[in-house]
C-alpha cells in the first residue's frame, strides 16, 4: 500500500503508533493507537484493523465503568473451571463463540454472564448445576433440589 496523503497538508502520511485517550462516564483509558499519521497536522487515518484496537479498549473501559469482568478475568475463570470456550458459551450462556469474543475484548459480557462467572469463581462446585441443566444434547434438563431436612423439592 502506498502512503496516504494528508487531506490538510497534502504531504505523505506514515505508519505509526500514538497515544489515544478515550473517556467514558468520567473514566479514562490511554493506549497506543496504530494508524497513518501526518507529521505536519493532527490528521490520522485508521484501518478496520486499527479501529479494532480502539473498539477493544472502549469495551475494556465500559467494563470497568459498569463493573463487568474484563477479558483476562473471564479467561482466568473459564480456565479455572476447565471449560473450553465453546462449552462455556453453552453452559454459562452466550452461544458457541461468545467466550472467544469476551476474551479478546470484541464483546462485553452481559451483567448476567459477568455475575454468573463471579459466582462460579467463588464456588466452582456450582458449575455442576449448570452442566446438569445443559447435559442432554443441549436441551435443558429439569432441575430440582431436595431439601434434605424435610424432603421437600423445589423446582426452578
Amino acid at each position: 500500500m502506498t502512503n496516504p496523503i494528508c487531506p490538510k497538508t497534502g504531504t505523505a502520511m506514515h505508519r505509526d503508533v500514538r497515544p489515544m485517550t478515550l473517556t467514558y462516564k468520567g473514566k479514562k483509558i490511554t493506549f497506543d493507537m496504530p494508524g497513518w499519521y501526518c507529521d505536519q497536522s493532527d490528521e490520522s487515518i485508521h484501518t478496520s484493523k486499527d479501529m479494532k484496537v480502539s473498539d477493544r479498549m472502549l469495551n475494556r473501559l465500559k467494563a470497568r465503568s459498569e463493573g463487568l469482568l474484563e477479558p483476562e478475568a473471564i479467561r482466568r475463570i473459564r480456565k479455572k473451571l476447565h471449560l473450553t470456550q465453546k462449552l462455556a458459551g453453552r453452559v454459562v450462556g452466550g452461544g458457541p463463540r461468545a467466550f472467544q469474543k469476551y476474551e479478546c475484548g470484541d464483546l462485553l459480557p452481559s451483567r448476567a454472564i459477568s455475575s454468573a462467572l463471579i459466582l462460579l469463581d467463588h464456588n466452582p462446585v456450582a458449575l455442576a448445576v449448570l452442566k446438569a441443566r445443559h447435559g442432554n444434547g443441549g436441551e435443558p434438563l429439569p432441575y430440582s433440589t431436595t431439601n434434605q431436612g424435610n424432603n421437600q423439592s423445589a423446582a426452578f
